[in-house]
């Protein structure tokens, strides 16, 4: 098996390295055809997915079996400020990658987000609910998911939330430092999402890649928290002496005026996983446990 990932160099591009190369993630093991497969591992220096041109020339000479697209404008505020490079990072981009893949008949993983839903409501939302981004950067990423739908038949799109890694910048990490820094920290309380490690994501999209379970698909981590709590969590496991202040959306918008707008409640149901190939995604705390055992204090 061929695998093309692009995005290589951020936290769940090198995940999915790192479990292809080790042969197992921290939740268990992968098959003899993962640990066999060939990896081209690109980000923007070796294939730019905006690219339609340069996106053909290079799926045409690697003839990937699949293609995972973790290439994405994920700073929320920067898309709202920059709409054009969101849009083309986003959408077109996965729209390059989707007719191109089609074409050589290969598979497509497209990694998206709960930010394509409103935030709305107070259950766990599934596959089948609808969608309402309320931000550029949800926006872009619906639009991405829907090329995908129309120019692939053979596709995976993957919605997850809050994801932090070992390797780039996230929230986990943000904090740690911030908390290093100063005495007190406000962070919102009233929204509600799933903290998500990279490495168990990963883990799923090349269980995934194996089948012809195509569709729609949410993937994070168990239960549901606030950033606060999330943050919280991060200080007593890092052991850091940093107060931890609740405040709300509306306190937070008039400290930043210029940032985007967030779904208050997108905790995502993992039911296509359960229905399919399993679930086997840790609860938030025990996965975040772990990393911060893994990772310099």
């Amino acid at each position: 098996m061929k695998i093309l990932i692009t995005g290589s160099n951020g936290q769940l591009g090198n995940e999915l390295q790192k479990i292809v190369s080790t042969g197992k993630a921290e939740i268990g093991s992968v098959s003899e055809e993962i640990k066999n497969a060939e990896v081209f591992a690109m980000d923007v220096d070796t294939l730019d997915i905006t690219n339609l041109e340069q996106v053909k020339k290079v799926l045409n000479e690697v003839k990937p079996d699949v293609v995972i697209n973790c290439a994405a404008a994920t700073n929320v505020d920067g898309c709202e400020a920059n709409q054009d490079l969101a849009f083309k990072i986003n959408s077109l981009g996965p729209r390059n990658l989707a007719m191109v893949a089609e074409e050589l008949g290969a598979k497509i993983v497209q990694v998206s987000t709960d930010y394509v839903f409103s935030g709305v409501g107070e259950a766990p939302l599934k596959e089948c609910d609808l969608v309402a981004p309320v931000s550029v950067y949800g926006k872009t990423k619906l639009l991405g998911e829907e090329f995908v739908r129309d120019f692939s038949t053979k596709y995976y799109i993957v919605r997850t939330a809050w994801l932090y890694g070992y390797v780039g910048h996230n929230f986990v990490y943000t904090m740690m430092k911030l908390g290093k820094d100063r005495d007190t920290l406000n962070v919102v309380n009233d929204q509600l999402g799933n903290p998500t490690h990279a490495n168990d994501l990963a883990y799923h999209i090349l269980k995934l890649i194996q089948t012809e379970e195509y569709g729609v698909y949410h993937c994070t981590g168990k239960g549901e928290c606030s950033w606060y709590n999330f943050a919280s969590e991060i200080m007593k496991l890092s052991g850091r002496n940093c107060t931890v202040n609740p405040c709300t959306s509306e306190e937070y918008k008039s400290m930043y005026p210029n940032s985007a707008d967030r779904p208050a409640y997108s905790s995502l149901d993992n039911m296509m996983l359960r229905c399919t190939i399993g679930d086997e995604m840790r609860d938030w705390k025990d996965a975040l446990k772990i990393f911060m055992d893994n990772v310099e204090k």
